[in-house]
């Protein structure tokens, strides 16, 4: 029956028969085509989840969420990070996010970190924001940085005291004389 107009039709022949058949039924283009639209909107993956019995070498990455349950030794980057109760990390954690129950050797980096009850942190923790529960142990020294992910967030805060407030911004005290002669 669709032989017939696949034959008027100007194009490919019997060989390719097979590739103009789906989309001569619409059936199984549709159904291919909204599995892939639903997840172009879900920009956003399903966290991540790495089990008890898991044990890595080596560092992970990703821009999504991660839940660590099992053991790793390599730093970890991640947007949401939550360590399990049960997971042991050695290594630099790097989070928008970090939520620790379980047991930390290194530095933890991130713009929100939370200690639960449970969480053991040997390591320097350098946060925007930071929450302490009672029963967490922690070993180490806490800094607060605008912006704990970047590297060279360090360098901002030493001119702000020398600065002090005779001008609004840094940058523009010594600029003044410069932005003066600017008329021409």
């Amino acid at each position: 029956m669709f032989s017939k107009s696949k034959i008027n039709e100007p194009g490919p022949k019997a060989g390719e028969t097979p590739a103009a058949q789906p989309a001569a039924s619409s059936a199984p283009a549709p159904s291919s085509q909204p599995s892939q639209a639903p997840s172009s909107p879900k920009a956003k993956p399903p966290a991540s989840i790495l089990s008890s019995d898991l044990h890595i070498k080596g560092n992970l990455k990703t821009s999504g969420d991660i839940q660590i349950e099992g053991q790793i030794e390599g730093d970890i980057r991640a947007h949401l990070l939550t360590i399990g109760e049960g997971a042991m990390i050695k290594g630099e954690l790097v989070a928008d996010d970090v939520v620790i129950n379980g047991r930390i050797v290194g530095r933890v980096r991130g713009l929100k970190v939370r200690l639960t009850s449970t969480a053991r942190v040997e390591g320097d923790i350098i946060h925007k924001t930071i929450a302490i529960e009672s029963g967490a142990h922690f070993e180490g020294s806490v800094q607060r940085q605008e912006d704990p992910l970047a590297t060279g967030g360090a360098a901002k805060p030493a001119p702000k005291p020398g600065s002090g407030t005779s001008a609004p911004t840094q940058a523009s005290a010594p600029t003044m004389p410069p932005v003066q002669s600017k008329d021409g």
